[in-house]
C-alpha cells in the first residue's frame, strides 16, 4: 500500500519512492541482485487515515491488485509474489481466492499457492518496523534471497 507514504509514494504515485521504507527495500533488492527484475504493486492505492486501511478501502482497491496478479499469472515460468506486511499478505490471499486459515502470515513464510506459484511473506520495511528492529536489513535481504532462490531453482524446497 501507499501508507504512510505522504512524503514518498503517495506524493509521487510510485510505490516505495522517496521515503525510508523505499530506501530499505531498494537497498535489499540491490543486495540480492533483483533491481530492475521486480514489479512492485500495491494492495492499497491511497493514503488511509491514521495509516490503517479499512476493509472497504482494501476492497475498493482489490480490482487493481487483481489486474496486476492476472498479468503475472499469464507469464510463463515460476512466479514469486512477495508480500511486504500482513495487510499485503491478506489482500493477496483474498485476491488469489485462497483460504486464509491455510496461508498464515509469518515473516519468512513461503506458501506454494499453486504449482510453481509462491507467496513469500516479510514484515513490512516501514520505519516503525526497522526502527524497532522487528525487521532488520539483513532479515529483509535473507527473505528476498529465499524468494530469488525459488525463481532460480525448480527443485527448491519450501
Amino acid at each position: 500500500g501507499l501508507a504512510p507514504g505522504a512524503l514518498g509514494a503517495n506524493r509521487t504515485g510510485i510505490p516505495f519512492a522517496g521515503d525510508s521504507s523505499g530506501d530499505t527495500l531498494h537497498l535489499a533488492l540491490e543486495t540480492v541482485g533483483l533491481t530492475g527484475n521486480v514489479r512492485i504493486t500495491n494492495a492499497l492505492n491511497c493514503l488511509p487515515p491514521a495509516n490503517r486501511p479499512t476493509a472497504i478501502e482494501l476492497a475498493n482497491c482489490r480490482k487493481f491488485l487483481q489486474d496486476d496478479i492476472a498479468t503475472l499469472m499469464h507469464q510463463n515460468g515460476r512466479k514469486v509474489i512477495f508480500a511486504l506486511g500482513r495487510v499485503a499478505h491478506g489482500a493477496l490471499v483474498k485476491t488469489l481466492s485462497l483460504r486464509a486459515a491455510d496461508f498464515a502470515f509469518a515473516h519468512g513464510a513461503v506458501h506454494e499457492v499453486e504449482a510453481g506459484v509462491f507467496l513469500v511473506d516479510s514484515y513490512h520495511c516501514s520505519r516503525l518496523n526497522t526502527s524497532t528492529r522487528r525487521l532488520t536489513p539483513a532479515m529483509l535481504v535473507d527473505v528476498l534471497a529465499r524468494a530469488q532462490g525459488l525463481l532460480r531453482n525448480p527443485d527448491a524446497v519450501i
